[in-house]
């Protein structure tokens, strides 16, 4: 059995590195950049809102696990209770078809979930994450920061 061992120039390797890289490049742009819903289509609407808890019409807050609804963002923000000091608050506008009318993420009666009743698509409260598509992308999320000293939350981004 005769054995040969051949050697490849610099030159030689150099064009199939290019054109590999070329074609991994091209696939994951193909692959993840023309699905709809992969990425967000929300306008970025400025925001920077200032809740006290201690308002009635926030009184939910005061229970972990309860949410409300306010206006601002692109279609409104729900504001949810994780924890004893740790708040979420997620755009309304569900990341599949953002811009449709009535795409619209609403709670649902377990009140951890939220809903978008036009593609049925379903988000936990908690982190914001995809239980049920078509969507593939999680809620939108905005900044929280909660003084328990004056019992206030400000939302922004």
């Amino acid at each position: 059995m005769i054995m040969r061992a051949y050697r490849l120039s610099k030159s030689a390797v150099l064009p199939v590195s290019i054109i590999s890289l070329l074609f991994l490049a091209w696939a994951e742009v193909s692959i993840s950049g023309c699905k709809k819903g992969e990425e967000y289509n929300i306008p970025n609407v400025p925001v920077d809102v200032y809740i006290p808890l201690a308002l009635p019409e926030y009184s939910a807050l005061n229970s972990i696990g309860n949410h409300v609804i306010i206006s601002g963002g692109y279609k409104g923000i729900i504001i949810f209770r994780r924890s004893i000091d740790q708040f979420s608050a997620y755009e309304r506008a569900c990341p599949f078809d953002p811009t449709a009318s009535g795409s619209i993420v609403a709670p649902d009666s377990s009140l951890v979930l939220g809903v978008d009743y036009k593609c049925g698509s379903k988000f936990n409260f908690f982190d914001g994450s995809v239980v049920n598509g078509p969507a593939t992308r999680p809620l939108k999320q905005y900044n929280c920061d909660y003084d328990a000293a004056t019992m206030s939350l400000r939302i922004y981004n």
